[in-house]
């Protein structure tokens, strides 16, 4: 009876294993038998001639050996030959040459060997525990799965899920935005798992594409119905992303449906995702038109595509350009992953400045890395960078500030040495306070110093008057 208790108490520890692990029955006999057989060969030598029969429901362990009857004094290998003597005790009928099978009890082992049994089956089922974790969460990636924040740490966050394995949230996998207290519920994606010494590490992830995607599989029914196709996905977390969909049902309206009544199916996306802008367009294999449609709410002029560069110009009017770009370079950024070409924006002005140089001039004296960043905001003249002011192109260029003030001071440069003749300049500097024309100045200088043609003598003048009164007197006196 005590044996049988053992036994029954061996079979019930490894149940508890069973329940905890989540482990199913077969493997778990597997396992049991795997390591009874272990121990069997280390102490006999072999372990061919026993069966071990193992009752999961009832948990009952039995292990039988089988020997082959010999004559007494005969007897070489007591684990595989057992005397007629020995063998008649067990059944009078038995002959030399049969097989006599017999129960082996626990206590056949010793106390030493049961207790490195346990340990050896509390290491298989450990790491067979491993394995299947690893196994299960490997068929996940690319799945959302939630779980409970166990522990905040500085760079990642640890999670349970509903079967209390560990899941692992790095900082660098959160949203800018993202707060977790201890208690509170996270959704990710799967985005890889890692098994390193046999040590399964499940890595998740807010910040990839596929969990926007998998959202709106979960939120819109016609996506996971696949009567909706996202056809691509940008974003920059916490931000702003852009979602491309196409129907393959003329009568179904893809960004319609995608956003729902009154935005009510993509608002809870957007709270999911800590308030990120999320642009939905209707997708498109005409090149042009689908690079128009990603750079919305701006319009464009025009478009040229360069499909060997996979490089885009656009054209647009000077109010237009801030649209295009966005805040911070966020709309043209994410139209140029969501297209997959290089998008450049140019300012549509009718009147052409022919005193402004090209930025393509400056290669000699600006890197061409900073006249691309220059382009990418919409600045393609000289005039346009000194137009747009030094604090907006730190902000939207993202350069660095010397960087921005030696291409402005070889800008403002070029244009002081840009006259030939220096005569404008010249002028400029030595302009009367009075302001005053100087040029009309020397013509009345020269009309003052010229004497007009009919002007006379005041000489002649008087001498002319002295003769005409002596006539008349010379008159009045003569005779009538």
């Amino acid at each position: 009876m005590a044996k049988k208790q053992k036994t029954i108490s061996l079979i019930d520890t490894f149940s508890e294993f069973n329940e905890l692990k989540n482990i199913d029955k077969a493997t778990l006999i597997s396992v049991l038998e795997e390591s009874f057989r272990s121990v069997i060969s280390k102490n006999n030598g072999t372990d061919e001639n026993y069966d071990i029969i193992i009752n999961p429901d009832k948990g009952d362990l039995e292990i039988w050996r089988n020997r082959v009857i010999v004559e007494d004094g005969e007897l070489q290998d007591p684990n595989l030959e057992i005397s007629l003597s020995d063998a008649l005790k067990i059944d009078r009928d038995f002959e030399v040459g049969e097989e006599v099978t017999d129960e082996v009890s626990l206590d056949h082992f010793g106390r030493r060997t049961i207790l490195n049994l346990r340990q050896t089956l509390a290491s298989k089922i450990l790491e067979l525990e491993k394995d299947n974790l690893y196994n299960k969460y490997k068929e996940k990636v690319g799945e959302v799965v939630s779980g409970e924040v166990y522990q905040v740490w500085k760079k990642e966050l640890l999670l349970l899920d509903d079967e209390h394995n560990e899941l692992i949230l790095p900082r660098a996998e959160q949203i800018p935005t993202d707060f977790y207290r201890k208690g509170e519920h996270a959704r990710a994606v799967v985005a890889r798992v890692e098994n390193m010494n046999n040590n399964p590490r499940i890595i998740l992830s807010r910040i990839s594409p596929v969990l926007l995607e998998r959202l709106f599989e979960q939120e819109i029914p016609e996506i996971s119905d696949g009567l909706i196709t996202i056809k691509g996905i940008a974003r920059i977390p916490g931000e702003r992303a852009k979602v491309s969909v196409e129907a393959y049902d003329d009568r179904i309206d893809p960004v319609g449906a995608c956003v729902g009544m009154k935005g009510f199916r993509i608002h809870g996306i957007v709270r999911e995702l800590r308030n990120e802008n999320i642009d939905v367009i209707n997708f498109t294999n005409n090149t042009p038109l689908y690079i128009q449609r990603a750079l919305s709410p701006a319009r464009i002029n025009s478009i040229t595509v360069r499909e060997e560069e996979r490089r885009a110009e656009v054209f647009l009017n000077p109010e237009e350009v801030s649209l295009a770009i966005g805040k911070g370079g966020a709309n043209i950024k994410l139209a140029s992953m969501l297209t997959g070409y290089n998008i450049e924006v140019f300012r549509d002005i009718d009147e052409v400045d022919e005193e402004d140089i090209y930025l393509d001039e400056f290669r000699d004296e600006i890197d061409g890395w900073v006249i691309d960043q220059l382009k990418r905001v919409g600045c393609s003249t000289a005039k346009n960078v000194l137009a747009m002011g030094r604090e907006r192109i730190i902000r939207e260029a993202d350069l660095e500030e010397n960087t921005v003030d030696e291409v402005l001071s070889i800008l403002r440069y070029e244009f002081e040495e840009e006259p030939e003749d220096g005569s404008a300049y010249a002028d400029a500097d030595t302009e009367p306070e009075t302001g005053e024309n100087p040029a009309t100045e020397a013509e009345m200088e020269a009309e003052a110093d010229t004497e007009p043609e009919d002007m006379y003598d005041i000489t002649e003048v008087d001498a002319a008057m002295e003769e005409a009164m002596n006539t008349e007197e010379e008159n009045g006196h003569q005779p009538g």
